[in-house]
């Protein structure tokens, strides 16, 4: 798709998301090298792309750093795509001019791609070791910025006892009410929703997941439950799918943006909890590589991390800020458990792309339900 990411609109100030006063968010767990910073506002600029203000709170974390260091943020193409990202590099090659992108923040698999490729330069940032060694390139070309979980979005008017975990889903009392958030013959999140269901049922088998998924989701439509709408907010509260698998970030943004009409509950399963992440990098080509390497350090700080959380995007560092009680309550209270992420699973990419090929090949067989 052309949209890099689709978002309900809604701009959070960092300091009052996060419960805070005075403009700020507290101390930063590692203050960048002061000739990081001369170097950086000297470069005076830092051009970045496809950051929509109202994604992941970066409407507000742009304006801090602007603020902070004195340094024009260049935003170019907010809604343009990962790929779109990647060709913006090739493009600008030779260009040290505004169209030339600094930064890039894109989907997991397109950081090995670009590596691969020569269009990234390494850097790793004051707080590396607290960044899962999973979720990064050991030479610090890319590293995993934010994630979300898949969660169970609950029309709370019409289900009186919401899912706890995806077994409940098969409960008769959840006739008629269950949707993914895409098809899963084609949206990723769909396709990773089978994988998690999956993951649940075979008790963390991660060999087994693909195929138990698909005899969950097909237990699920022979049972009447399933229904087969791409579950979106105005289905959910229409009522035409009071239960939808999605990534908890899009769940909580409509509990705000529905405003209570109907109540929505956001639940992060029991078991199966599987997380989706997006990944930081600078560009090899950074006609400002400095202002670059600060915006990381700014990004990948308390500061920073608080931000993101702030617009429900849950930061890589988000346990450890959580266990040396960094994040604010005021924002917990905003957030299902702490503790209910304390297991989530990162699928590799090799794991992606195998679930990716099961499920697509085998859910019209297996489950037969033609979702649109």
């Amino acid at each position: 798709m052309t949209m890099r990411r689709i978002w309900v609109g809604r701009v959070l100030s960092i300091s009052a998301a996060a419960g805070l006063t005075g403009g700020g968010i507290g101390p930063a767990s590692a203050a960048p090298p002061d000739a990081l910073v001369a170097a950086a506002k000297q470069e005076g600029q830092l051009t970045t792309i496809a950051l929509p203000h109202d994604w992941c709170g970066y409407g507000a974390l742009i304006a801090a750093f602007q603020t902070k260091y004195g340094i024009h943020v260049n935003e170019l193409n907010p809604d343009a795509g990962s790929g779109d990202e990647i060709e913006a590099i090739k493009a600008n090659k030779g260009n040290k001019g505004p169209q030339a992108p600094d930064v890039i923040d894109v989907g997991l698999s397109f950081g090995p791609s670009a590596k691969k490729e020569g269009l990234l330069q390494p850097y790793k940032v004051s707080t590396w070791n607290s960044i899962p060694a999973a979720s990064k390139d050991a030479e610090g070309y890319w590293y995993g910025d934010y994630y979300g979980v898949l969660a169970f979005e609950v029309n709370a008017d019409m289900i009186d006892k919401p899912p706890a975990d995806w077994g409940d889903l098969l409960k008769p009392e959840y006739r008629n009410a269950v949707s993914l958030a895409g098809d899963p013959r084609s949206a990723n999140q769909a396709i990773q929703a089978v994988y998690a269901a999956g993951l649940s049922q075979s008790k963390g088998d991660a060999s087994k997941a693909d195929q138990t998924g698909l005899k969950f989701f097909a237990d699920l439509n022979k049972s009447g439950n399933f229904v087969p709408v791409i579950g979106k907010a105005a289905s959910l509260a229409q009522g035409t799918t009071p239960i939808i698998v999605r990534w908890d970030y899009n769940a909580l943004a409509d509990r705000d943006t529905l405003k209570g009409n109907p109540k929505v509950q956001v639940i992060v399963p029991k078991t199966g909890v599987v997380a989706g992440v997006y990944v930081q990098a600078i560009s090899a080509y950074a006609p400002h590589p400095n202002a670059a390497k600060l915006w990381m350090e700014f990004l990948y700080s308390d500061e920073g991390q608080l931000g993101w959380l702030a617009g429900y995007c849950h930061p890589m560092r988000y346990n450890e800020l959580v266990a040396q009680k960094k994040v604010p309550q005021a924002l917990l209270a905003k957030l299902p458990p702490a503790s209910a992420y304390g297991n989530a699973v990162f699928p590799t990419l090799d794991q992606q792309n195998a679930t990716k090929d099961a499920v697509t090949k085998g859910w019209d067989q297996v489950v037969g339900a033609n979702v649109k």
